[in-house]
């Protein structure tokens, strides 16, 4: 019992540091968007989280960290579509890229396959999701929201290669990080 205690007060702190994680990577450096929203480093957080990470740990930092840093960074009408689609990109990317809990113990590394995969899906969603939902949400029409799509693809996409080349060296570093939260 005690023991079950103590590793659900280490997932939970985790967690709420993981989500700090992404909420400072989506606030340290924003740039203003035509739709009226910004591009950050977010993705690569994110990303880093997912495949070091579980994909509810994914889910949670990434749609909790870039909801409350739209918060505090003056943009609150974009919380509920980030939390939505970062939420489902932190999901989704380590869905694609996890391994079993041998796998990992024994050093197996994500596939280049999976990785272009997860690039994949990463793009389609945070770029899709945006365009969709701000169209719709955010009364801009979708040709307005149509303008928002090449920089979330890049973000997207350069924050799937960053945070698996991050998540590589951290585990590099210190391997038992993976065996942190893997539920």
């Amino acid at each position: 019992m005690e023991k079950r205690k103590s590793n659900s007060a280490l997932r939970t702190s985790l967690i709420a540091v993981l989500t700090a994680v992404v909420v400072v990577f989506t606030i340290i450096i924003k740039i203003p968007t035509p739709t009226k929203g910004y591009l950050n480093l977010c993705d690569l957080a994110i990303c880093f989280i997912a495949f070091t990470f579980s994909p509810l740990t994914a889910f949670i930092a990434g749609g909790l960290g870039t909801a409350i840093a739209d918060i505090i960074s003056g943009y609150p009408q974009w919380a509920p579509i980030s939390f939505v689609v970062h939420g489902i990109e932190g999901l989704v990317v380590a869905l694609i890229v996890k391994r079993s809990v041998q796998e990992i113990s024994d050093g197996v590394k994500v596939s280049p396959l999976k990785v272009i995969i997860a690039m994949i899906a990463c793009i389609i969603i945070v770029a899709g999701g945006y365009f969709i939902l701000s169209a719709i949400f955010m009364s801009l029409g979708f040709a307005a929201a149509a303008a928002g799509i090449p920089g979330n693809i890049a973000q997207s996409g350069i924050g799937v290669v960053a945070g698996y080349a991050l998540s590589r060296a951290v585990v590099k570093a210190y391997p038992p990080v993976q065996g942190l939260l893997n539920y």
